[in-house]
């Protein structure tokens, strides 16, 4: 099982609007690309350091799956859009 974690600390523009958007976008997204069997997203951070505003927590059953998850145009869409209201990201991924 492949684990991809990222983290988004977002612009202060519209913050809080940015942060329910690309909620949305994610969210619609879980059931559409294949390999993808788990994807949770939150803007509800308790404690981060650094600063984190939206946290995205996802799971595959192997590294073509997340390859897949990360060339799939649906995907990109919503990437399209993070990179236009985020300040910072940080990922990791891991495998059990």
């Amino acid at each position: 099982m492949v684990t991809h974690i990222v983290m988004w600390k977002l612009k202060e523009e519209n913050k809080a609007e940015n942060a329910r958007e690309m909620k949305k976008r994610l969210d619609a997204i879980n059931d559409l690309i294949p390999g993808l069997k788990r994807l949770e997203v939150s803007t509800n951070i308790l404690v981060s350091d650094p600063e984190t505003d939206i946290a995205l927590f996802s799971q595959f059953e192997t590294l073509e799956d997340l390859k897949t998850y990360a060339e799939h145009p649906r995907h990109l869409e919503v990437v399209a859009f993070i990179k236009s209201v985020a300040a910072e990201r940080r990922v990791v991924d891991y495998e059990l």
